[in-house]
């Protein structure tokens, strides 16, 4: 580890752009605020819906590091906006279940039990773009309540998707679990049961017109670290998984 704060501390002071999904929100934070505390450096981060922060790098929006669900970084590796060999792997998170701080948790350890949580809740937000909540619709679908649950179902922004359980506008949030810490007046259920379950990857690179690519590869560096899987289990997401 030490070898490893050397090397990022050699890049020297830098001010790093970081382009990233929600989804990994404040995993980003955490290892973002970590990084620049070891290193010296400034990161500044902004997050939108995976498909929304590509849209911004491929029309040609600055940035020295991506954070993204795969499939969306390889397609920018691919168009050569990410450098290949920079891929590097944070980890992955399945889709779980928030209600408001101070709740009873509900029950939703198996099918029937989450099944019934949803129908009994009287609005149950969820990402309204994204891959999560395109997820959790497809749920409702298989799980034959789609009709029933028409009039509850309340899909959000990105930026606000979680929030409107804390505010009283939904009873819970069902969006991939390492959204949810963090967020206040929020508190994390658990994950959807395992038959329904899916998993979410996350995974960075840096950009290949990055302004600081040796600062941007300390920083992808520091994010496969023992320090960075801490932060990572902290906020719900098993490390160096894809």
């Amino acid at each position: 580890m030490a070898l490893l704060l050397a090397a990022a501390a050699s890049a020297g002071a830098a001010d790093l752009k970081v382009l990233s999904g929600t989804g990994a929100r404040a995993a980003v934070i955490g290892l973002t605020t970590s990084f620049d505390r070891t290193t010296g450096n400034k990161t500044s981060v902004e997050f939108a819906v995976n498909p929304e922060t590509r849209a911004k790098i491929e029309a040609g929006q600055p940035f020295d590091v991506a954070v993204l669900n795969p499939p969306q970084l390889d397609a920018l590796i691919k168009q050569g906006r990410v450098v290949a060999e920079t891929r590097t792997v944070l980890g992955r998170a399945g889709i779980g279940v928030g209600i408001r701080a101070g709740a009873p948790k509900p029950d939703i350890s198996t099918v029937e039990a989450f099944k019934r949580v949803l129908l009994s809740s009287k609005a149950v937000a969820y990402p309204g773009e994204g891959a999560s909540g395109k997820y959790f619709e497809s749920v409702v679908e298989r799980l034959g309540i789609a009709a029933q649950m028409k009039s509850r179902m309340k899909p959000m922004p990105a930026e606000y998707n979680v929030e409107v359980v804390a505010t009283g506008e939904a009873d819970l949030v069902v969006v991939v679990a390492s959204r949810i810490p963090g967020v206040p007046g929020v508190q994390l259920v658990g994950g959807i049961p395992q038959e329904l379950q899916t998993w979410i990857g996350f995974t960075a690179g840096a950009g290949s017109a990055a302004k600081e690519p040796q600062a941007a590869r300390a920083m992808l560096r520091f994010f496969t670290s023992p320090d960075a899987a801490q932060v990572l289990k902290a906020t719900g997401i098993e490390p160096f998984a894809e």
